[in-house]
């Protein structure tokens, strides 16, 4: 389990917390591998990191460093080689199914934020099913059940009942909702649920505070140590991320890269991937362009760098970017994408509610599939068998 996040903990705690001392010490070993330090790296310790196997923590923070842009291509080859290498031309389609909008947690970012005035509905244990049954005949398999942060209006028996009504048709379900403590999600199992995903949003401690202004998603350490509670509950997959544009990106790109490889080392059995997704526009949330927003190319080089630091970690791509990118990226570096995804409750079957945020992606499971054969590469819809739950 995570070390404790205290209020005046800054980047470097939180880093420790995440990697250990003595993996952590060594990243720090010249000061060097502190986001607000990246300046510091040159063209040497690119070269360096290049010509490692196996990168390091401070590897890693230089391909995140100014000093990498001019190596983008050679950063991109060995990335795209590394991902045939472990992944073949797979890629794993998903889709998510949004049960509810309600939330009882101030973001300043979401769409479900608490104090927005939204249409907000929440899906019947039979309107989720129905839902379901649209992505099921579009021949999706893996599908991730969504909430806002509303554990009243969502209770954990409602969602179980929801993956128990799944499990028989879809391979896999996933949850990706308000953190749980380790009970909760040994319970959700034995409903059907084998994965979740929960995005750190922003790992800066002090910028935590500043766009989580109430609700349950306001404490940090609870949402930081929710991995560690699944991976002890023994769930199958688990997907972290963080939402880059709230806080600087490399920092949290940086910070994603170390918590990944603690929990693949320490829950060895449990399928980690990470997701980088960036800000998009949502209700509330005003002017996106004043934001840290990344540009692609820099973009492209932090999913190569995830690559390059964690070789057997899936790399997620989500319908938030454009589609000439994710059809570029889906032939580098990324394993799993979702498909024709609604980010609404009842949006597949064209109920009105409100999104979370704005699709950039609209092309169907088909299209989505198609584009991916037409680029040689190989669609999944199916990783592994029910047979196995």
């Amino acid at each position: 389990m995570f070390s404790s996040l205290h209020k005046n903990q800054n980047f470097e705690a939180t880093a420790y917390a995440i990697s250990g001392p003595a993996a952590f010490a060594n990243s720090l070993a010249s000061g060097r591998a502190r986001p607000e330090a990246q300046s510091q790296y040159d063209s040497g310790d690119v070269e360096e990191a290049l010509s490692r196997d196996e990168l390091s923590e401070p590897d890693f923070a230089a391909l995140l460093s100014p000093a990498a842009d001019a190596f983008l291509e050679r950063i991109a080859i060995r990335a795209r080689a590394l991902t045939r290498q472990r992944f073949g031309r797979t890629i794993l389609l998903y889709a998510p199914l949004y049960l509810s909008n309600e939330c009882r947690s101030t973001c300043t970012y979401c769409g479900f934020s608490y104090g927005n005035a939204i249409r907000r509905l929440t899906l019947s244990v039979e309107e989720a099913a129905a839902e379901a049954e649209i992505l099921y005949q579009q021949g999706i398999r893996h599908i991730l059940l969504l909430t806002g942060e509303a554990y009243r209006d969502t209770p954990v028996s409602y969602i179980g009942e929801v993956a128990e009504r799944l499990r028989e048709r879809f391979a896999s379900v996933s949850i990706e909702v308000f953190p749980l403590r380790e009970d909760q999600y040994r319970e959700l199992r034995t409903n059907g649920v084998d994965g979740l995903a929960v995005y750190q949003e922003t790992y800066d401690p002090d910028r935590y505070r500043e766009v989580h202004l109430g609700g349950i998603k306001k404490h940090m350490q609870f949402r930081l140590e929710c991995p560690d509670r699944a991976g002890q509950a023994g769930m199958r997959r688990i997907a972290i991320g963080a939402l880059l544009g709230l806080s600087d990106p490399g920092a949290d790109t940086y910070m994603v890269g170390l918590h990944a490889r603690y929990l693949m080392r320490r829950y060895w059995q449990t399928q980690v991937s990470v997701s980088l997704p960036r800000l998009r526009p949502a209700v509330g949330l005003g002017d996106v362009s004043s934001r840290q927003v990344l540009a692609d190319r820099v973009y492209l080089r932090y999913l190569c760098a995830l690559r390059l630091f964690l070789p057997d970690a899936g790399l997620v791509l989500s319908t938030r970017e454009p589609p000439r990118l994710r059809d570029e990226l889906a032939g580098l570096v990324i394993t799993q994408m979702s498909a024709g995804s609604r980010t609404e409750p009842g949006g597949y079957s064209g109920k009105a509610a409100t999104e979370q945020f704005a699709v950039d992606d609209h092309r169907s499971v088909d299209e989505v599939r198609a584009m991916l054969v037409a680029r040689e590469l190989e669609p999944v819809f199916v990783d592994w068998s029910p047979v196995l739950k």
